[in-house]
């Protein structure tokens, strides 16, 4: 206590020491640091991130932090918005409620008590947001909870809204939706992309269907040159990668780049496990590949050799993407072009 006394008799000496006019400018500079907003760079309410039924007001800030709408957030998990002028003590309340059950919350309650304050993009009113990375460790803790059976039934539409958010980001990631949505990937359209994948890409493993016709491998030898076999169905492996090419990069944006995300290769080939085809829709995915199929199908058979057909295919159903064409073939073991 002596010490403290000390440095207080200290301070107070040096406050007398100093002009009206200091003290004024280390006042005010003291306010404004704690006062202090970051300026949100994009983002609108107009434009909030979508997972499911949920919409969530997000933002990216001028030193690149991906911010979540505190109220946004609150009612996206299925919380009520009450409690606390920064609305945050509700939320914060409800882990802490779950860590004196056991479960380990780490630290989502400072970082729920501590909400980020920025300005809205164009200045004027300030607002309170979590970094997006919360919503994820927030659905993870009340999963956990849930499994644990320490939620009161009262809690319960909380974890099903949880497992609903984890459900629809996982895959894309909620820093890339975060970006898509505020228009901080200038390249893309905002969440067209998200809304594609999701159309097209299931969340769970479709059931093996018989999906390519067989007139599509038997033109595809007779074009690439080579006898069609009839006593097996193993076919060169670099035909995998003109089928990709040829089907998967033409039906829809992003849609190859995410199916060799989410399906799993095995350890000892490295091959993928499943079918591409196996991850699409049933309602939009699936319907679309065998629309695109029976198109390729025509155009093979109305082609008279390779080059012939990739002109028409190029044509007909242009890539999605945007890789420019390289100055050279690649060749397969018979020195063929791809």
């Amino acid at each position: 206590m002596a010490d403290v006394t000390k440095q207080t008799k200290g301070g107070l000496a040096r406050a007398k020491s100093l002009s009206p006019k200091k003290r004024s400018e280390i006042a005010s500079n003291a306010a404004q640091a704690r006062y202090a907003a970051l300026q949100a760079t994009h983002g609108s309410s107009d434009h909030p991130l979508r997972i499911g039924d949920a919409e969530i007001p997000c933002y990216v800030l001028e030193d690149g932090t991906r911010v979540l709408s505190q109220r946004g957030l609150q009612t996206g998990i299925g919380m009520s918005i009450s409690g606390g002028t920064l609305g945050e003590q509700r939320m914060a309340g409800f882990v802490e409620g779950l860590a004196k059950k056991g479960i380990d919350i780490k630290d989502l309650s400072a970082r729920i008590r501590n909400p980020i304050r920025f300005r809205f993009p164009g200045g004027g009113r300030t607002a309170y947001g979590l970094e997006a990375t919360i919503l994820a460790d927030i659905c993870d803790v009340v999963l956990t909870a849930r499994k644990a059976k320490v939620l009161v039934p009262q809690q319960e539409h909380i974890a099903d809204q949880c497992e609903l958010l984890v459900r629809g980001f996982a895959r894309v990631g909620i820093i890339a939706l975060v970006d898509e949505a505020t228009g901080y990937q200038a390249d893309r359209t905002k969440d067209a992309l998200s809304k594609i994948l999701e159309a097209f890409i299931a969340k769970e493993l479709q059931p093996w269907l018989p999906t390519f016709p067989a007139d599509f491998y038997r033109e595809l030898f007779r074009l690439r040159g080579l006898p069609f076999p009839s006593d097996t169905v193993r076919r060169p492996q670099y035909f995998g990668w003109l089928t990709n090419d040829m089907v998967y990069r033409r039906i829809a944006p992003g849609v190859l780049e995410e199916l060799q995300k989410v399906t799993p290769r095995s350890d000892e080939t490295g091959r993928y496990k499943y079918k591409f085809f196996q991850r699409l829709t049933a309602n939009a995915g699936y319907p679309k590949l065998r629309e695109h199929l029976g198109s390729v199908v025509s155009i093979m058979k109305l082609s008279t050799d390779w080059a012939d057909f990739k002109a028409k295919l190029d044509r007909i159903h242009p890539r999605f993407d945007k890789t420019l064409e390289m100055p050279f073939e690649f060749k397969d073991d018979d020195g063929k072009g791809l």
